[in-house]
């Protein structure tokens, strides 16, 4: 019997200046692990389209009967995933529908306190609405998860989001997972740069282990858990990325690349990558100031870093502790200092 298409769909962004700067990567890294195991997958992205519920009628009517549609969202990006859901419902009512992505992964860390408490509040309300809407939902990692998703007799809710589950993604997983199916998109039509240097972002770890107050995810293990993959597999997507699309920027979007004690060694293989390849790289990502260390900034301006980023969040010491920030205004302070001695200029993130 014929595979039928999973079709993933890219809602807007009408809240963005720009839509078309940093690619989708989570829904691509899903894409890629179908790819790996021979299901035939394609990506509808809507990045920037206005009238986008006419070109998912469009999509569906001509492929009626065929595809499996999985939407992720964030979640200013689900009044147009309800949208794009209804469309499909409407175009093809047989269709498949599966939701997935930060939206619904924190809705439902949500719903599982207010199970804790023993009374439902918003969150219970808001997954109601979402199971009545969509036929399988999907929360935390979806690489594994979508074999479960695409099956005839899936259940309506999967719970990757779960440190006991076996779809709960471990260092060996982000290892051995193929790098994000960017070929299903058009890349050229995103413009992003770091200092002229034509860029396209990467993610070279998940998690972040501190719980800032205002942080949405700070209850969920799917973005509190640290995962890490080899720093010789995040050269190797480096290049990939420098062979295939031609870009020598590169925007390291995890959460605080210092978390991960390999991050020096990472730093010295990206240098020593540009040396092989005869090339000079520009990189920017994001540290968390109190440890961030010379040795670190060193590296890092070697790498090609010039700027990094760290969420200083205010100058307040009382709002610092408030928000559970776990670092100091001193701790801050110093973080510039080091990047200064370093020649790396700093964003301070508020």
């Amino acid at each position: 019997m014929k595979k039928k298409v999973i079709c993933f769909i890219i809602p807007p962004s009408p809240f963005l200046i720009d839509e078309r700067v940093f690619m989708s990567l989570g829904v691509l890294k899903i894409a890629s692990a179908l790819e790996k195991e021979g299901y035939p997958v394609e990506v509808l992205d809507l990045s920037g389209i206005k009238n986008f519920t006419q070109a998912v009628a469009d999509h569906v009517s001509i492929n009626k009967g065929s595809r499996i549609y999985g939407i992720t969202a964030t979640t200013p990006q689900m009044p147009s995933a309800f949208q794009i859901s209804q469309t499909v419902r409407n175009t093809d009512p047989q269709a498949k529908q599966i939701l997935g992505g930060p939206h619904i992964t924190l809705i439902y860390t949500a719903v599982k306190r207010e199970m804790k408490l023993g009374h439902s509040q918003r969150a219970t309300l808001a997954f109601k609405k979402l199971e009545e809407t969509f036929d399988v939902i999907v929360t935390g990692d979806g690489e594994l998860a979508i074999f479960e998703a695409i099956k005839d007799d899936s259940p309506a809710l999967i719970d990757a989001d779960d440190l006991k589950s076996n779809l709960f993604l471990k260092n060996s997983d982000l290892e051995s997972l193929p790098f994000p199916a960017r070929h299903l998109l058009d890349v050229s039509s995103y413009h992003y740069s770091i200092e002229g240097f034509p860029a396209l972002s990467l993610i070279a770890q998940l998690g972040c282990p501190f719980s800032c107050g205002f942080c949405g995810g700070r209850e969920s293990p799917f973005l509190r858990k640290i995962r890490t993959r080899s720093s010789d597999s995040v050269v190797a997507e480096m290049e990939h990325l420098y062979k295939v699309y031609g870009v020598t920027g590169f925007m390291m979007s995890d959460d605080e690349l210092n978390v991960n004690k390999s991050m020096v060694e990472l730093m010295n293989k990206i240098a020593s990558a540009q040396e092989r390849l005869g090339v000079e790289w520009r990189l920017r990502g994001f540290i968390k100031s109190q440890l961030f260390t010379d040795e670190q900034a060193q590296a890092m301006y070697r790498a090609g870093f010039r700027w990094i980023l760290s969420g200083f969040e205010s100058g307040s010491e009382r709002i610092l502790t408030n928000m559970n920030k776990k670092a100091t205004r001193d701790e801050n302070t110093r973080c510039v200092e080091i990047a200064k001695r370093n020649n790396l200029k700093v964003k301070a993130l508020m």
